[in-house]
C-alpha cells in the first residue's frame, strides 16, 4: 500500500504542477467548478429532457441514476474518510474533507455511460476532462479519481436497462 500512496502522491504531484499554466489552471478550476455536485450532468440531462420529447423518461431516468450514483459517493466518502491531498496547494475550494473516491468523476463517469447509452458520445471525453481537472487543482489523489469513475460507471452500468425502458420507439 505504501507504493500506491507512494504513486499518488507522485502522480498529483505532477498534475498539479501543470496548474501553473495559467490557461491550464483556467480550465481545470472551470471544469471542477461545472462538475460540483454532479451540476454539469443534472443540466445536460434535464435540457436533453426538455428537448427530446420521444425519450424525455429516459432522459429524466438517467439524470436520476447520476445524481444516485453522485450520493452514494458520498456516502462511501463519509465512511471511508481518506483526508484531500495535503502536499500540495489546491487551486480550488472543496465541499468537503474527505476525498476518496472523487465524486465529481463518480457523476462524470455515470453520466458519460447514460448519455452515451442514448447516443451523445461527447460525454466520454469531457468526462475524462472533469476526472483530470480534479488532479489538476490538486484535491484528489489518482485513486481517488479511479475508484469514483468505477463506482459511478458500474452504478450508471447497472441502470441502463432501466434508462432504455424509458424510451419511446
Amino acid at each position: 500500500m505504501d507504493d500506491l500512496d507512494d504513486m499518488d502522491h507522485r502522480i498529483v504531484s505532477a498534475l498539479r504542477a501543470r496548474g501553473t499554466d495559467p490557461r491550464v489552471a483556467g480550465a481545470a478550476r472551470a471544469l471542477s467548478w461545472a462538475g460540483e455536485h454532479g451540476a454539469l450532468w443534472l443540466a445536460a440531462g434535464l435540457a436533453a429532457a426538455a428537448v427530446d420529447a420521444p425519450r424525455r423518461t429516459a432522459w429524466l431516468r438517467g439524470t436520476a441514476l447520476t445524481a444516485g450514483a453522485h450520493v452514494v459517493s458520498m456516502g462511501v466518502k463519509r465512511v471511508v474518510r481518506r483526508p484531500r491531498p495535503a502536499h500540495v496547494v489546491p487551486l480550488v475550494r472543496t465541499a468537503g474533507r474527505h476525498s476518496f473516491p472523487s465524486s465529481h468523476a463518480t457523476s462524470a463517469a455515470a453520466a458519460a455511460v447514460v448519455f452515451g447509452t442514448l447516443g451523445v458520445r461527447a460525454a466520454w471525453p469531457l468526462a475524462a476532462a472533469v476526472c483530470a481537472s480534479r488532479l489538476v487543482v490538486g484535491v484528489h489523489y489518482p485513486s481517488d479519481v479511479a475508484a469514483g469513475a468505477a463506482l459511478g460507471a458500474l452504478t450508471a452500468r447497472l441502470g441502463t436497462g432501466w434508462v432504455r425502458g424509458g424510451t419511446r420507439d
